[in-house]
């Protein structure tokens, strides 16, 4: 096994939000990487709060290569592993190099920190128990067994910038007894213990799923178990940490595993379960450092965001929502803090369901919260009127662009390529576009077009960026105001009672995927067969 070094990952914390142990916080991650490996120009910074962006078999859904160097929001990438595991050794243990994962992956060591977790948060599926010595993971080939030891081997060979350290999570039908959530803390406990262990390499950076469930006492319990000092062997088997806590970077909490337990609990009582998520956090982090960062995958919304930054100081957020909106159509169409006055009548929708046939002529940008970049005037007439105010959305579809040189594929040389200058400003810049519109998405929908989510992905991600910028900006406003904490609410408020939580947008917006999904498969066949008939 080859021997690397894992980059130095640190987390600043503004000097007020390090005085408290819950609320809103801003920090900076900051990512050096080792020399000789890579240049500091590989080095990375990302401002919290901020969203990491989910994959499935290592590639952000819908996005090429390109894709991400043209995609300011794709920042920190989480890989669930558990989707190569169906190959023995995995294929990116094969990769050489010493940022393997990366080069695989394609992602950039100067633009993206990437982590690797055994499972996918968002994946509740039931499985098969854990045991004492493995967990349960699943890939297109069905379960596999996975041990501590070979995810140790694993991250390792990999060398991703942060390691998710296994955890006994129980995917069986909860609610779960008090013996089965004292084995998870035990075991979850007992395998971080098998990160740690002494390596060549020195220790990854580890983030730590928070064990328990929906059980107090056990969050408490586990949380506990990591600052309580070892000795003998088993402080031989973590040296030179002296706790399981000193080894750890930061801290995650998955919501799906939480949410059926909360949802089981309901139906086993038969009235509203007596447990909220705020409680449970609190558990968690009521003892620990208040200086290492936090994470929380699977929120629904942004006001699920705006809450958990409220009440716990949430650091990272998964961005399953803005993906999945993604996939069903739906363009994201929400800013923090709000801008206008207040709204008369309905809530807005956090987005628009493209494929809805309101859309079909309808030839404006994708959302009314943002303006594109604005195209080069033409004989000094500006092509396109927008609100100047407004703030830019980057995304390429707001604001698509032709690259300042020509991208050459093998045959295409520079001796056969059209004159640079239809390809950029006399400054040199890239020459922005008008935008994509709402009708156009509405075409590419509905001809399953995959350029469609591919647009949409990059838009959705790049306005829950904007999100995270301006709740950034609105805690760094009113930090060591007296009234600051006041302030800070009033504008969650007013997001609140803008934007509806409902989701009823991509509820309809997955309605209308499925039925041109079949209309364009199984079914168009079939009816090109009856017509057939018919003649």
């Amino acid at each position: 096994m080859t021997s690397l070094v894992a980059p130095t990952f640190t987390f600043t914390l503004s000097t007020r939000s390090n005085a408290a142990r819950f609320g809103p916080r801003i920090g900076t991650i900051s990512l050096k990487r080792p020399i000789p490996s890579s240049s500091s120009e590989n080095d990375l910074q990302i401002s919290t709060p901020s969203l990491i962006t989910t994959t499935s078999r290592g590639v952000v859904p819908h996005l090429s290569r390109d894709h991400h160097s043209q995609t300011s929001a794709i920042k920190w990438v989480n890989v669930p592993f558990e989707t190569f595991l169906e190959h023995n050794p995995p294929v990116p243990t094969l990769q050489p190099g010493n940022d393997p994962l990366h080069t695989f992956l394609g992602f950039g060591l100067g633009r993206h920190l990437v982590s690797m977790t055994a499972r996918d948060p968002a994946d509740g599926r039931e499985m098969p128990p854990n045991g004492n010595k493995q967990i349960s993971a699943m890939t297109l080939r069905g379960v596999r067994k996975l041990s501590p030891t070979e995810w140790r081997n694993y991250t390792q060979t990999c060398n991703p910038d942060i390691v998710f350290a296994l955890s006994d999570t129980p995917f069986t039908d909860p609610p779960y007894s008090q013996k089965r959530l004292t084995k998870s803390i035990d075991r979850s406990a007992s395998w971080l213990a098998t990160m740690l262990a002494p390596s060549p390499r020195g220790t990854p950076n580890i983030i730590l799923h928070m064990a328990g469930n929906t059980s107090i006492p056990a969050r408490t319990a586990f949380s506990s178990s990591l600052l309580e000092p070892l000795f003998g062997p088993e402080a031989e088997a973590i040296a030179p940490f002296k706790t399981l806590d000193e080894g750890v970077t930061g801290y995650s909490f998955d919501l799906v595993p939480i949410r059926q337990g909360i949802d089981a609990l309901e139906r086993k009582n038969g009235i509203d379960a007596p447990v909220s998520i705020a409680p449970l956090f609190e558990s968690s982090l009521n003892r620990l450092p208040t200086e290492k960062i936090r994470i929380v995958n699977s929120v629904q919304t942004p006001h699920e965001v705006l809450d958990l930054i409220s009440t716990i100081g949430i650091d990272m957020f998964s961005a399953e929502c803005a993906q999945n909106a993604a996939n069903v159509g739906v363009a994201f169409d929400f800013a923090f803090p709000v801008r206008g006055g207040e709204v008369v009548g309905e809530k807005k929708q956090l987005g628009h369901n493209l494929y809805d046939t309101k859309y079909a002529f309808d030839f404006i940008p994708f959302a009314d919260s943002f303006r594109g970049e604005l195209p080069p005037d033409t004989n000094g007439v500006q092509q396109t009127v927008v609100d100047e105010t407004l703030p830019v959305c980057p995304c390429m579809a707001c604001s698509p662009f032709t690259p300042p040189s020509r991208l050459y594929h093998g045959v295409d040389t520079p001796d056969h390529s059209l004159a640079e200058e239809q390809f950029t400003h006399p400054d040199g810049s890239s020459l922005y576009q008008p935008p994509f519109t709402r009708a156009y998405l509405h075409h590419l929908l509905h001809t399953h077009e995959m350029s469609a989510h591919a647009l949409l992905a990059m838009h959705n991600l790049e306005v829950f960026e904007s999100f995270f910028k301006g709740i950034r900006e609105v805690i760094a406003a009113n930090e060591g105001r007296e009234d600051g904490e006041k302030r800070w609410n009033v504008e969650v408020q007013r997001f609140k009672d803008t934007y509806d939580d409902n989701l009823r947008v991509v509820e309809e917006a997955s309605v209308g995927w499925k039925e041109v999904d079949l209309a364009r498969g199984k079914g168009r066949l079939a009816r090109e067969k009856e017509e057939v008939v018919a003649e």
